[in-house]
């Protein structure tokens, strides 16, 4: 019996019907975990980086510093890969700005579980079998009880501590990716892919919304299955000074020609 318990992920596959339903699902998981999600976090953190020119100087400073994204589109595999992922890893400030930027705009608002079994919670309250529990990682990243009094502020500074290393909090207090035995595996890979597209976007081109961002007046967004931007988000590229051209597109984000590229849109919509 013990033997049957132990082989039930074994037992799941040996009918065909299982082997597709899993199949499906995993397809499903990277279309919404791996793209729409990643999207919809870039999108927001570059309105808030327009809308916040200090932490667009900080995070321009450490990308040009580190060089991270100098590559171009006859890049080789190797030690030069290897040798990117480890200066990506030391971006703590971009890392805490897209942190920031998920606990203020999560990828999936909200989510939800069901109990396996009745359970009484810590502060009493009772769960019976078969309940959905709800939770809104959107609220909770604006609970002043979960993040001061300034909760609604863009500060990635709250994600470093004094030495500027990023600090990672319980993830029952920022859900973004799930807590416990079904949290989501690829977090570590989604930082690793929107520090890299920050970096290389951030070091080529000055990222101007149009019009223009203001802190105390975000755009509007869509609640659905991913948080998205409504209407997308319009920007005007600018190239930097001595920075080469090789940079394809993020979203609907075009490269661009000369000082003042061009106007396009970057939004987590097909």
């Amino acid at each position: 019996m013990e033997e049957d318990d132990g082989n039930e992920l074994g037992a799941m596959f040996d009918s065909p019907e299982a082997k597709c339903r899993f199949l499906r699902d995993v397809v499903k998981t990277f279309v919404l975990a791996g793209k729409d999600t990643t999207s919809s976090a870039l999108t927001w953190l570059f309105w808030f980086l327009a809308a916040n020119p200090e932490c667009e100087r900080r995070v321009y400073e450490v990308t040009a510093l580190r060089g991270a994204d100098e590559c171009n589109d006859d890049d080789t595999a190797g030690d030069e890969s290897d040798d990117r992922y480890e200066e990506l890893k030391q971006m703590h400030y971009l890392h805490a700005a897209i942190a920031e930027t998920m606990r203020l705009y999560p990828p999936v608002p909200m989510a939800s579980r069901v109990a396996a079994d009745d359970d009484v919670l810590p502060d009493g309250t009772v769960v019976r079998a078969e309940w959905f529990a709800d939770y809104s990682a959107y609220a909770m990243g604006r609970m002043p009880g979960l993040w001061g009094q300034d909760c609604r502020e863009f500060r990635p500074e709250r994600w470093l501590d004094n030495g500027g290393q990023f600090m990672a909090v319980d993830a029952a207090r920022h859900p973004v990716f799930h807590a416990g035995p079904r949290s989501c595996l690829l977090k570590e890979m989604s930082y690793v892919q929107m520090k890299a597209v920050a970096a290389t976007v951030v070091r080529r081109f000055a990222v101007e919304v149009v019009p223009a961002a203001a802190a105390d007046a975000p755009p509007q967004h869509e609640m659905a299955v991913t948080l998205r931007m409504k209407d997308g988000l319009r920007v005007l590229l600018t190239r930097r000074r001595g920075v080469s051209s090789g940079i394809g597109h993020l979203g609907h984000v075009t490269d661009g020609q000369d000082a003042n590229d061009n106007l396009a849109g970057l939004s987590g919509h097909e």
